[in-house]
């Protein structure tokens, strides 16, 4: 299944990607510069949180597009009930 972001949607997702990745970059510059280990771990923790919400929002686009588009969703040769695992699996690794 192709994800379709559109407008907003796909401006949320890079916006959340990009302050994870601005956090990533600044706990590495932390680490390098020998910071204080709570200071490391509570920026590693943001970094963490921004890259959750953006999964859960793909995950988010991807179900709705599914329901409302069930064929588009299917993978050749996959029952519903194997979709259905698919992306109950796909979103239990965010969790």
């Amino acid at each position: 299944m192709e994800l379709q972001f559109e407008g907003d949607e796909l401006k949320s997702v890079l916006n959340r990607l990009r302050r994870a990745q601005g956090q990533i970059s600044g706990v590495i510059k932390m680490i390098e510069e020998g910071r204080d280990c709570e200071d490391v771990v509570t920026q590693l923790a943001a970094a963490s949180r921004a890259l959750d919400r953006a999964g859960f929002a793909i995950i988010a686009t991807g179900l709705q597009q599914c329901l409302t588009n069930p064929a588009q969703g299917e993978r050749e040769g996959e029952s519903p009930e194997q979709m259905k695992a698919r992306l109950e699996k796909l979103f239990l690794s965010l969790a």
